[in-house]
């Protein structure tokens, strides 16, 4: 199969690889696009290797229809449109994948589209729902609004009755998130987010989803509302900084770091099961949709990470294979 590959260091070239085979568990799935993450950025670049057993090309999700079943695998048939959520390999034209890290298409969504959502969908709503578990009538604060991540979390808490602020780069992001359902519109080019968001809601907000780290701690503290929870899920602009635990006491907030790409396939298909229970019925229903911006031939993944570096976008960027369902 032609997949794309880390190779020289900092670059990415498409070549040959040989067909996957499905493990026990597994199925391959014939890929017809996959979805470009930040994390496959930091994997060229060096900073964000494969975990152990996983491939070693970058991807971390796709969609497309099951070409093979591995042992043990019921419930789902060859030719099945489906997507994924992986811990590396999607930048291939097939993957095998754990089976319970695997979703049907949701009805309503093509095929390639449904490559934007497993990513999005499973960090939010783990990080999100699941562990700060964000209520109706709450006010959620989005760093990053405009991003694949921002514009489902935009989505998922408006759909769920809870209030949201977003952090953008220009009144243009700003807008789009506007009509994805956020509230409040903070241009962190030239607002403060403290003084923003306090200015709406006096008592702060009450939770936090966060992709820049170091530099946005101590705001972040600031501006949560007692009772507040933070979820740092990136490091964008450091890993270094300091906690006043005098404030976190006062204001009993909880402050919590994750990634999803490293944890056990067991983990992984807890909350691809939970996505499916709570976000595919919102999806089917059309309140919460797949966000895609642009879309590459596999060839071009090299032109696909310079769009995304360069932070032009609103939602997802896909690279496509022009694969078709098995016969």
């Amino acid at each position: 199969m032609r997949a794309v590959i880390v190779d020289p260091p900092g670059s990415l070239r498409l070549t040959e690889l040989p067909d996957p085979v499905a493990g026990p568990g597994e199925v391959v799935v014939r890929v017809a696009a996959a979805g470009v993450n930040r994390a496959d950025v930091m994997q060229r670049q060096g900073k964000y290797p494969s975990p152990p057993g996983a491939p070693e090309h970058p991807g971390l999700e796709v969609s497309g229809w099951i070409a093979e079943l591995g042992p043990g695998v019921s419930g789902w048939q060859v030719g099945e449109p489906v997507c994924a959520l992986l811990a590396g390999g999607g930048y291939g034209e097939e993957v095998a994948v754990p089976v319970g890290q695997v979703l049907p298409v949701p009805q309503g969504v093509s095929v390639e589209d449904a490559a934007a959502l497993p990513e999005v969908t499973c960090t939010v709503w783990s990080n999100v729902f699941t562990l700060a578990g964000l209520r109706p009538g709450e006010l959620l604060l989005v760093h990053g609004g405009s991003s694949g991540i921002g514009t489902m979390a935009v989505q998922l808490a408006h759909q769920v009755g809870a209030r949201v602020a977003v952090t953008a780069g220009s009144d243009d992001k700003l807008a789009r998130c506007a009509e994805l359902g956020a509230d409040v519109l903070v241009n962190y080019r030239t607002e403060d987010f403290v003084e923003r968001v306090r200015a709406v809601e006096p008592a702060g907000a009450d939770v936090v989803l966060d992709v820049v780290g170091a530099p946005y701690l101590a705001r972040n503290l600031d501006v949560l509302a007692t009772g507040g929870r933070v979820v740092v899920i990136a490091t964008q602009g450091g890993t270094q900084a300091e906690v006043d635990l005098g404030l976190l006491m006062r204001k009993r907030i909880s402050l919590h770091g994750t990634t999803l790409r490293a944890r056990p396939a067991e983990e992984k298909a807890a909350v691809v099961a939970s996505v499916r229970d709570h976000v595919w019925p919102l999806v089917v229903d059309g309140g919460v949709r797949p966000v895609v911006f642009d879309r590459f031939p596999l060839a071009e993944a090299a032109r696909a990470h310079e769009v995304l570096e360069g932070s032009s976008h609103v939602g997802k960027l896909l690279l496509t294979t022009g694969a078709q369902a098995p016969a």
